[in-house]
């Protein structure tokens, strides 16, 4: 048995099983509504029923007023519907819906995934969720008034932990002390969703995604994304590194490739060694595209690496039939090193 939720004033309609939130019901779907915790403690998730009713199984959510209840008002996060419903409720559709947030977090755990590689876990406190889009990045505030930023290798769908992948840059303060003094259980202050990076859901275009290293980490979040949601686009990684140790969780994208039939996979190493026995493409990983796709007129592009992969990538894809706008880009760039004081004279 099911229930069918419209929304206005988009019009747009879809199931929920009497055991899901109306929130849950509607992200499976396909359609963002706002949401801060999933709990019923903030309110962002307040709309109007227009027709239908709904239950609270557990508790009345503390952000729902008696006030808010007389004038039809519900928290989608904990409503679930025991009738068809009409409910009033924007829509998030671009990164300006969602305004950024100052949140606490705690590393739940550190996974290292290769020699210079580690996985970051963050826990937010439990009545706290970030909303964000597929490939959208958050800030490490720290204690010295600098930023540091990273991509968020989870999908929307998936957020009980955030997902960093990390990795440690020679003389960088801040990798240096994730990988050799962060302990598990370390408390840190983010801010979030930001960038402009994200996956755009409004095209039935084919993708090219095209990763340098660690630039996987967002591209793994709009995969994974797509898929939840039953995309039936094609979607083609590309993903470069220098050798076989640095290509970490390969295995992860191998297993997209073999149970979707509209994703590939294609691993590219500029470097290999000769412990790596590697039969496969080799070279720069935008040339492999290149090579690949002579006319890319009909595809959109998310390419996500060092600054001088991007830019190459953007021109040469560009003067292969790309659509400029169709090239959606994020270039990892390291902090400035602080310089180091000299003795006075």
């Amino acid at each position: 048995m099911s229930f069918q939720i419209t929304l206005q004033p988009s019009g747009h309609s879809f199931p929920a099983s009497p055991d899901d939130t109306v929130l849950k019901a509607a992200l499976d779907a396909g359609y963002t509504l706002p949401y801060g915790c999933r709990n019923g403690a903030c309110g962002s998730c307040k709309g109007s029923i227009i027709s239908g009713t709904v239950e609270y199984p557990d508790i009345q959510p503390q952000a729902l007023t008696v006030v808010d209840v007389a004038a039809g008002k519900a928290l989608f996060c904990c409503a679930q519907a025991t009738s068809d419903l009409l409910i009033e409720c924007r829509e998030v559709a671009t990164k300006d819906d969602i305004a950024p947030r100052i949140l606490p977090c705690r590393v739940e755990k550190k996974v290292q995934l290769t020699h210079d590689v580690m996985a970051l876990y963050l826990k937010l406190p439990a009545n706290e969720r970030l909303q964000f889009m597929a490939g959208q990045y958050v800030e490490f505030l720290l204690k010295d008034g600098s930023r540091r930023a990273f991509s968020l290798a989870n999908a929307p769908f998936d957020d009980n932990m955030l997902e960093i992948h990390a990795r440690l840059i020679p003389g960088g303060t801040f990798t240096q002390y994730v990988f050799n003094e962060m302990p598990e259980k370390a408390i840190m202050r983010i801010e979030g969703p930001l960038g402009s990076f994200f996956l755009r859901e409004d095209s039935e275009k084919p993708i090219i995604f095209v990763a340098g290293g660690t630039g996987f980490a967002p591209i793994k979040g709009m995969i994974e994304h797509a898929l939840h949601h039953g995309s039936k686009r094609e979607m083609v990684l590309y993903w470069g590194a220098l050798s076989g140790r640095d290509m970490y969780m390969p295995e992860l994208p191998e297993k997209w490739a073999a149970e979707h039939p509209n994703v590939k996979f294609i691993p590219v190493l500029s470097d290999p060694m000769p412990q790596d026995d590697w039969a496969g493409r080799t070279g720069f990983v935008h040339h492999a595209v290149m090579a690949d796709y002579p006319d890319l007129s009909a595809y959109e592009v998310y390419c996500c690496g060092a600054p001088g992969m991007v830019e190459a990538a953007h021109k040469d894809f560009v003067a292969q039939g790309l659509p400029e706008h169709e090239f959606f880009s994020d270039a990892f760039t390291f902090a400035p090193k602080k310089p180091q004081a000299t003795a006075p004279t």
